[in-house]
């Protein structure tokens, strides 16, 4: 039958009838209701205060029966209710399947009320009723789409203010703020442990074709990864698990972006984010100290691999005067003669010393390595044999790198 066709006078007739008796019954209903709803789920009774849910059903059993015999352009008062009570129970928690469970136990209490009345008043009127079972039907279908949907739209909601929550929480910590209260805040909503492993990433992922090639991943074999955005790269929280080591997470980063990064050490808690943040972002910035184009350079930086680099970014003043006291009479040259001799000790020191292995990168002979740092010496009045001075230059290097950008 149509559920939308419209209704004869002599349904009308006994469907006001036998609403008006219904009215009247709406206690009992509820006591029979909630009684069913409590043997089907205790949840209903932990979800809900007791003296709350009688009256909300009543209240809905009440304007759903009010709604029964109304014409199609009376406003629906049990709709209205049917929203505020979608969003009350997912402020309150109450399984969405149990929420709708209860609109349908509702709707045959009442179909079986109705049923019992007619056959007590008018049992000749039965027919009657039975063909506007569909329209009742469609009715409660309606009413159980409508809770439903101010439930889910409550639910999104909630999760997206929760979320917003956990990630203010999430930024302050990595902007150094460490109170009891707030760690303890952020550990709740982020499922972590106050004191953990935990190290922070600091991600400039490239851009091709106007698109990012990078992929946020959440999760990885020991790790898992919470993510923040910076005016100028991103950066990750990443929760290790005891036998997870930074190695294992630079490789895991290595195959997910095509950008450079920092990594700082481990930390042992939540509260030392802010540090390990600052720890981050310095060694993403020893990458301008770095030479890209050699194949000993990785694209993810661990701080503490690059220590020495990280100092001479941490002070960009004195760098400064290291690279004019070390380079002083190297900056005189003309550009392209300084480019390579620095080219060539930068080759030797990533080739471990070896000038045979520096010329092969440098696609010359070994002599001429040899020559051009021999030149490198006088011109700096330092020898690479000896230690201090090769730790003077190799920093001067850095140094200059970084001053150059």
């Amino acid at each position: 039958m149509d559920a939308r066709r419209t209704r004869t006078d002599r349904e009308w007739s006994v469907l006001e009838s036998a609403s008006e008796v219904l009215v009247e019954r709406v206690g009992h209903l509820t006591d029979l209701l909630i009684a069913e709803l409590r043997a089907h789920s205790p949840q209903y009774d932990i979800a809900v205060p007791a003296d709350e849910h009688w009256q909300q059903i009543n209240e809905a059993l009440r304007y759903g029966i009010e709604a029964i015999p109304a014409p199609r352009s009376a406003p629906r008062r049990d709709l209205e209710y049917a929203e505020k009570l979608g969003r009350r129970r997912a402020e309150q928690g109450l399984p969405l399947d149990l929420l709708l469970h209860a609109y349908r136990k509702a709707g045959y209490l009442v179909w079986d009320e109705l049923l019992d009345i007619v056959t007590a008043k008018d049992p000749e009127s039965l027919p009657v009723l039975v063909h506007t079972a569909a329209q009742m039907w469609a009715a409660v279908d309606r009413q159980a789409a409508t809770v439903a949907q101010a439930y889910r739209n409550t639910e999104e909601d909630m999760h997206r203010r929760t979320d917003e929550r956990v990630q203010a929480l999430l930024d302050a910590l990595l902007e150094g703020q460490d109170s009891a209260g707030l760690v303890a805040r952020a550990a709740a909503g982020l499922d972590l442990p106050e004191q953990g492993r935990y190290a922070v990433v600091a991600l400039r992922a490239e851009r091709r074709d106007g698109r990012e090639q990078f992929h946020r991943v959440t999760a990885a074999a020991g790790m898992r990864f919470f993510w923040r955005m910076r005016t100028d790269y991103e950066v990750a929280v990443v929760a290790l698990e005891p036998e997870t080591g930074l190695a294992e997470l630079a490789a895991e980063l290595e195959r997910r972006c095509a950008g450079t990064g920092g990594m700082s050490p481990v930390v042992s808690g939540l509260g030392e984010l802010g540090l390990a943040r600052r720890l981050a972002e310095t060694a993403l910035r020893t990458w301008s100290c770095a030479s890209p184009d050699l194949p000993h350079v990785r694209r993810i930086v661990r701080l503490d691999e690059r220590l020495p680099t990280a100092l001479v970014v941490s002070q960009p003043e004195l760098a400064a005067r290291l690279v004019a006291e070390v380079f002083g009479p190297l900056l005189e040259l003309d550009p392209g003669d300084r480019a390579v001799l620095l080219e060539t000790l930068d080759a030797w020191l990533g080739a471990q010393g070896s000038a045979g292995r520096a010329a092969t990168r440098l696609y010359c002979h070994r002599n001429t390595v040899f020559n051009r740092l021999r030149r490198l010496e006088q011109l700096t009045s330092r020898s690479l044999s000896r230690p201090r001075d090769l730790t003077e230059m190799t920093l001067a290097l850095d140094a200059f790198r970084l001053s150059t950008g």
